[in-house]
């Protein structure tokens, strides 16, 4: 499993392609050969970029949803709607389809951003403003989803 930490700024240029960060692209090296998914986020207007070991993973826990039940089916295709495979290329680029820049109204500027194992690319006016959103909720976030006091808690 990757890990990933950090949150840099770059610019795509007209054709969609961006540099991807030293950083990340030292993180990604031992994955770098194997390719990339790329997605829209659930919940966000971002895109997110899989390792493809990562996506094969979330992949094995898709195929155990029951396909004659209509919602999995539903969730299934707007999950992997837009879904592409992509490779950094040797000059550490990374191409973003149109149909993903469209969806995630990518302008020049970008932030990608860390998510434990997989990269957000957000625009960058986006980013803020999800940032901002977030922030006046966060220590009650906070406290709910990782507040537990100890074992028992965890499994309520």
């Amino acid at each position: 499993m990757v890990n990933l930490i950090g949150t840099y700024e770059c610019k795509a240029d007209a054709k969609g392609r961006l540099m991807v960060p030293v950083a990340f692209k030292k993180q990604l090296s031992p994955v770098l050969q194997d390719g990339f998914v790329l997605k829209r986020s659930v919940f966000q207007s971002c895109l997110e970029l899989y390792p493809m070991a990562e996506w094969n993973l979330l992949m094995q826990k898709i195929n155990k949803l029951n396909r004659f039940k209509k919602k999995n089916n539903d969730f299934i295709r707007k999950f992997t709607a837009g879904v592409k495979t992509v490779e950094i290329d040797s000059a550490g680029r990374l191409l973003i389809p149109k149909d993903l820049v469209s969806f995630a109204g990518i302008t020049k500027e970008l932030v990608l951003s860390s998510a434990v194992n997989i990269i957000e690319i957000w625009d960058k006016d986006k980013y803020e403003k999800a940032i901002d959103d977030v922030a006046v909720d966060f220590a009650d976030l906070a406290e709910e989803v990782m507040g537990f006091d100890d074992e028992i808690d965890q499994n309520q």
